[in-house]
């Protein structure tokens, strides 16, 4: 399914699945720094990563200050927090 067409759950499911592929893969790499191959697959879920982030902040607003418009930067602090009805 692509990023655009996702709800918020699903979006979120795959924010947080290729999260934790970064995640798990930093803290190998963190002991096996000159496999190319665990290299390879970092970058990859990095990239998965950031396009997830970036639909997300298109649809439902930035989830992470890194992925907050530049232009309009400090707008993501004016969004409810998810103990507040936010959309986390």
């Amino acid at each position: 399914m692509m990023l655009n067409q996702m709800n918020h759950a699903q979006l979120m499911h795959w924010i947080n699945m290729v999260s934790f592929a970064v995640v798990e893969i930093t803290l190998y790499l963190d002991t096996h720094p000159d496999d190319m191959e665990a290299i390879n697959y970092f970058n990859h879920y990095i990239e998965l990563r950031r396009s997830a982030l970036d639909a997300y902040a298109a649809k439902f607003g930035p989830l992470t200050v890194d992925s907050a418009n530049p232009e309009n930067f400090w707008t993501w602090a004016k969004q409810p927090l998810p103990w507040e009805g936010g959309a986390c």
